[in-house]
């Protein structure tokens, strides 16, 4: 051991670095231990803790363990600040990640991920949510990070300074501990790739098998993937683009040659129910984190009075599914039907910022009228920039509101009842046919709602029940104001929820978080109606439309639910981080990277039973995933253009 004293600093930080990924590991085991422990050899979270953990102290420690070795002391002597500097910044990283880890894993029931670099971004609505709802665990996550790093800066000498040894002995000890760094960071000898997240995989809970990794392995591994995020090929499996769209094809309630194009492979028409001399407006409310759990007439708490009653004054889809877990991917659903992917939201990616299909962009060729209306900041989740370029020649966020005639002014924005009074208060100035996306707030962790408006369903206030309450009230409010103005009998209208709140389950994908509600008002829309059949959120789009009044000529893939046939199975697909859920009717397909796909029958949404995996479905669930990456690629999920 005294000839490997000159790894001393090295070794130091190996053992500092297991040790709080082991505590850590420990703490969340306990925390999270009811759930846990219904998972059969629920023990292996800690031997594949360990390799995980060694697998990027490996990496972190390839360059300090290659200058400690190759180096003369003389010259480590002179810059040994640097393993000093190095060391406990990393060290520090990792206790961050562990501290943010159990609050993270409560809200997306996962470690720390790609969510948490892209929340980096937005400082303002981050840190105002921590300091308001997680404010205890940000004190203690501060003290305890100034502690340690106050420990390893006034022994940093005594830690990472290196030790003089024979350079001889150093040279011929290179071989060995390369092979060891090597054998670290990538965690097997017979694989031919590196050892990655989904080696973590033992179980079908997500959780379990996230708690056999570290938070900074986890974000690493989220900022590298990246690059892979729309390489179906790696993920899931090749499939030629041909196939794909052939598969996606087979599930839209299109004819053979219905198709119109042969440049943009899904196009076709949507015929109306009626034509309409005068067509009608269409106006969109995307809730905020509505899951069918807090919706009354779904069988959820009695939270939504308002939106009770309006069911009976219009058809109210009972078994609808979002497609994500975040508001981006929600809107991707609603606003352009596109199908959902393991990349980013079309909202956020790059080459999707401009003639990308959108209803806004639709509705433009025919004259409308077309509006955001959003009480924050219309940059967040890059959705302005996306709106812009994609149709939606009116974008009215927070800087537009008048203080002194609104309500309530939060983290994320003013209130909702200040979002649909400015909503109404435009529709009542327009003068032709418009088509608008309002996007609520309120019911937004830290749930933040003005006084007096509903009789609250907890005691405390700021609760994601009470706030589900408050944005019930200010919908029902909207349709009060509508009601007495002249555009309302010849609008549509659809409220949707974007996504449920936390999106949690001891399943690989939590079926039962992804229920939304989803409820269209408008002329020729049956009254008091319910439409039961199993849908997807990219379905209601394609429905929505039909009642307008027009022929239109769209890319979506989704279908008319009110057209499908009774004995067509209904569809819903389900992005749960990198994980893909391809639903028909009671059977589901899951896909997770680099791993084949599992598949289940489903006798309800929380109850999985394992099947053999049927080859067909499974490449239908492939080809759904294959098509969009295609599609998105080479710009084919557009309209036709039109030449003026």
């Amino acid at each position: 051991m005294k000839k490997l004293s000159f790894l001393k600093p090295a070794l130091v930080f190996l053992c500092l670095a297991l040790l709080i990924t082991t505590i850590s590991r420990l703490a969340l085991f306990f925390i999270f231990n009811e759930r846990v422990s219904e998972t059969p050899e629920f023990w292996l979270i800690f031997p594949i803790g360990l390799r995980s953990d060694l697998i990027i102290i490996s990496y972190l420690s390839f360059l300090p363990v290659v200058l400690l070795t190759l180096l003369p002391t003389s010259v480590l002597m002179k810059i040994r600040r640097f393993f000093n500097v190095y060391f406990i910044c990393f060290l520090s990283l990792f206790l961050l990640m562990e501290l943010s880890t159990p609050d993270f894993i409560r809200q997306y029931d996962t470690r720390p991920n790609s969510i948490f670099l892209e929340y980096l971004i937005y400082p303002k609505e981050v840190f105002g949510t921590l300091f308001k709802s997680y404010w205890i665990m940000l004190v203690v996550a501060v003290i305890v990070m100034a502690i340690c790093i106050w420990l390893l800066i006034r022994n940093a000498k005594r830690l990472f300074t290196p030790r003089d040894t024979p350079y001889t002995t150093k040279l011929i000890l290179f071989p060995l501990i390369a092979f060891l760094l090597v054998f670290g960071a990538r965690g097997s000898l017979t694989s031919r790739r590196p050892i990655n997240v989904s080696n973590a995989v033992f179980s079908v809970d997500q959780l379990t098998n996230c708690l056999g990794l570290n938070s900074l392995y986890t974000v690493a591994f989220a900022a590298y993937s990246m690059k892979n995020e729309g390489n179906v090929d790696k993920m899931y499996g090749k499939m030629k683009e041909e196939e794909a769209i052939a598969r996606v094809k087979k599930y839209m309630d299109v004819d053979a040659n219905g198709f119109t194009s042969d440049s943009i492979p899904l196009l076709h028409m949507i015929q109306p129910d009626s034509v309409s001399a005068k067509p009608y407006n269409l106006v969109i409310i995307l809730e905020e984190s509505l899951g069918a759990e807090y919706v009354g007439c779904l069988g959820g708490k009695p939270l939504t009075p308002e939106i009770d009653k309006l069911a009976l004054e219009g058809t109210l889809f009972t078994n609808m599914y979002a497609t994500g877990t975040r508001s981006v991917r929600g809107i991707e659903a609603v606003v352009t039907g596109f199908l959902p992917s393991p990349s980013e939201s079309v909202v956020k990616l790059s080459d999707s910022q401009s003639g990308f299909y959108t209803v806004a962009a639709l509705l433009e060729q025919k004259g409308y009228d077309t509006s955001f209306i959003y009480g924050g900041m219309a940059n967040f989740d890059n959705m302005a920039s996306f709106f812009n370029g994609n149709g939606f020649n009116r974008i009215i966020d927070e800087d537009d509101f008048d203080a002194k005639k609104s309500a309530f002014h939060g983290t994320w924005g003013w209130s909702d009842e200040d979002v649909l009074v400015k909503a109404n208060d435009y529709f009542k100035t327009l003068k032709k046919p418009f088509v608008s996306l309002v996007f609520s707030s309120s019911n937004h962790e830290p749930f933040e709602f003005p006084d007096g408006r509903i009789q609250l369903y907890d005691k405390k206030k700021n609760t994601v029940n009470n706030a589900m309450k408050y944005a019930d009230y200010a919908v029902g409010k909207f349709f009060d104001l509508a009601k007495k103005e002249a555009y309302y009998k010849n609008t549509v209208f659809l409220v949707i929820a974007d996504h449920n709140t936390r999106t949690f389950g001891k399943h690989l994908v939590p079926i039962h978080k992804f229920h939304i509600p989803a409820l269209l008002i408008g002329p020729n829309v049956e009254k008091g109606k319910r439409y039961d059949a199993l849908c997807s959120q990219i379905d209601i789009q394609p429905t929505v439309l039909t009642k307008l009044g027009l022929s239109l000529e769209t890319p979506m893939p989704g279908r008319n639910l009110f057209r499908l046939a009774p004995n067509v199975a209904g569809r819903a697909i389900m992005q749960f981080h990198d994980i893909n859920a391809f639903r028909v009717g009671n059977q589901v397909v899951v896909m997770q990277p680099f791993k084949k796909p599992l598949q289940f029958r489903l006798e309800n949404d929380t109850t999985f039973i394992a099947e053999p995996v049927n080859p067909e479905l499974a490449k239908d669930a492939l080809g759904h995933v294959s098509a969009a990456s295609w599609l998105y690629k080479n710009e084919k999920y557009r309209l036709r253009k039109i030449w003026r």
